[in-house]
């Protein structure tokens, strides 16, 4: 009996492994397309991690998230990046701000959440309507698109949207929100990010989050690339961008081009963006004006793409033949959305803030650039001594019977300020010095390479006529590879070095080199300091760390060097 139940239990087996692989593939099969949704119109390129909102007609909205690092509200170290370019236009000067995200991301992050593509004439027309859409576009061809059918009708509706004003933009942006927030349709925003349980909002993105994200964001920051002018080679322009050389003044329908690191796609090219801010000529400062606009457009010479490009769309515009005002429509400007909050969403979050301001007010604050300005913290305090000296004078005149004291406190403040003055001295100094440490070993290192990369070649030639120099081949490669662990640990302390040195002013520069200078130096040192000299010089000007160039200079002066 005992063996005839068993008989029958292992003949279900069979039949429920079958059942349980075909449970198992169905939820894998469900889990590869929550992950990987279908090509559609408003996502030809689907990838894993794609944020969708849904719009009418079956369009839809992609974004993505960009991590930005820092856990804090008000601020973290990590978050301070560099924005413009010292060699691009007169528009693009360097400046220093802190990054931030809108909401809390995961692993001691915040999140930027950008669309992945730009925003279509098939999205607008969801909607505002094709009777809208045909009224507000200046597009003379966007009119033909109601006669289009198939694959010609789809291309034109996946074209960035063009020729439509800054308002119009934000009219569609308001339309959207209001679509979504419907309060009948709850399931619109199930899958918009929340802060503190309550849903962001569409909006366009700023300056810097767009600067940020085309930099190549966190990923960039920490493998120090962030600073390069494209986050591609020029050589890849062609693959990333829609610019003048392959698209002569012609949109191109989204997602034709690669994505980025983030996965988004033509934030160089194709359409100028459109941000959320006035133009002003250094960014944070200077006069207002028009929107700014970024990223480049199919009419942009390919060597002029850069992260830093931005140029003023002027939203009121002068027409000079009729006298008038009109609001400007251009054939290659267009815009991106973005997923934002408000800073402040409710009354907890609110007192939450305020507590952590406390102490971050305390400390943080006064090493983030709204605390201080490119200058060093000892700079900025010689400065302000100084400036204390026309006050003192103006109280002496007017309290004669206060100048004993008065005049001491200057007295005081004058010591203060010398004392200051040699502390940067010094810290220059020092920094020149051990900057020059690295210089040296950078040198040494390369030297070594260029011996052992000779070796290689014999090892090489030596282990294809017999293994048993296979052993010698290993070792030289091993060696190699040491070496150059050790060369890029150098020239990364050089590289902090020469940025500290950067931001003092020359007269500290220029003493420190000659401190140096009555010092016996080997012929090797020497001409190290030469090369830094350069280098500060260069950093200075451009607020950029190129390491790559700087190791082709010390290739370059040190390729048949000889210490004797």
């Amino acid at each position: 009996m005992n063996n005839s139940l068993s008989t029958q239990h292992y003949a279900q087996i069979p039949k429920v492994f079958f059942f349980l692989v075909l449970l198992l593939a169905f939820f894998i099969s469900a889990l590869a397309q929550a992950e990987t949704p279908p090509p559609s119109a408003g996502n030809p390129k689907p990838a894993e991690g794609d944020l969708i909102l849904p719009m009418p007609d079956d369009q839809e909205m992609v974004f993505r998230q960009i991590m930005v690092p820092g856990k804090g509200f008000w601020g973290d170290q990590s978050r301070i990046i560099q924005i413009g370019d010292a060699a691009g236009g007169i528009f693009e000067g360097l400046q220093r701000t802190q990054i931030s995200g809108s909401f809390p991301g995961e692993d001691n992050t915040w999140e930027i959440i950008l669309a992945k593509y730009e925003l279509t004439r098939g999205q607008y027309v969801a909607i505002m309507g094709m009777d809208h859409f045909l009224a507000t576009s200046k597009d003379p061809e966007d009119q033909k698109i109601p006669t289009l059918e198939g694959r010609p009708l789809r291309d034109a509706l996946m074209k960035p949207l063009a020729f439509v004003s800054y308002q119009d933009v934000q009219e569609f942006i308001r339309q959207y929100n209001a679509w979504l927030f419907d309060p009948k349709h709850p399931e619109r925003i199930k899958d918009i990010p929340r802060i503190d349980g309550i849903p962001g909002f569409l909006r366009l993105p700023t300056e810097d989050e767009w600067e940020y994200c085309a930099r190549g964001g966190l990923q960039a920051l920490e493998t120090g690339v962030f600073d390069n002018t494209l986050p591609f080679t020029k050589a890849e322009a062609n693959e990333f961008a829609w610019h003048l050389g392959n698209a002569k003044h012609q949109l191109r329908p989204i997602g034709l081009r690669k994505a980025d690191v983030h996965g988004l796609h033509d934030l160089f090219g194709n359409v100028q963006e459109m941000t959320s801010g006035l133009f002003r000529p250094e960014i944070w400062q200077g006069k207002p004006g028009g929107v700014a606009v970024r990223g480049g457009n199919v009419s942009t010479p390919q060597n002029d793409l850069r992260s830093s490009l931005r140029s003023e769309l002027d939203v009121y515009a002068w027409n000079a033949d009729t006298k008038t005002i009109e609001e400007r429509r251009s054939f290659n400007t267009g815009a991106r959305l973005a997923i934002g909050t408000n800073v402040v969403v409710n009354t907890a979050q609110r007192t939450q803030i305020e507590q952590e301001y406390h102490a971050y007010h305390e400390d943080l604050r006064r090493t983030m650039p709204v605390g201080q300005t490119l200058d060093n913290l000892v700079a900025q305090a010689t400065v302000q001594i100084t400036d204390t000296d026309p006050i003192i004078e103006r109280l002496i005149a007017e309290n004669p019977n206060l100048q004993a004291p008065l005049s001491a406190m200057q007295a005081t403040l004058a010591t203060a300020k010398e004392r200051l003055e040699l502390a940067q001295r010094e810290s220059a100094r020092s920094l020149t010095q051990d900057a020059a440490r690295n210089g040296v070993n950078v040198s040494v290192y390369l030297s070594r390479l260029m011996r052992l990369t000779e070796t290689l070649k014999t090892a090489q030639e030596l282990a294809e006529v017999s293994a048993r120099y296979q052993d010698q081949l290993v070792t030289v490669q091993k060696s190699i590879t040491e070496i150059e662990t050790a060369l890029q640990e150098q020239i990364q302390g050089y590289k902090e070095k020469i940025s500290s040195l950067g931001e003092y002013e020359q007269s500290y520069i220029d003493h420190a080199y000659n401190e140096l200078k009555t010092k016996d130096m080997t012929k090797r040192e020497a001409l190290v300091m030469e090369i830094l000299k350069t280098h500060v010089l260069d950093f200075s000007k451009q607020r950029r760390a190129d390491t790559d160039q700087w190791l082709e200079n010390f290739r370059s002066h040190f390729h048949d060097f000889t210490d004797s």
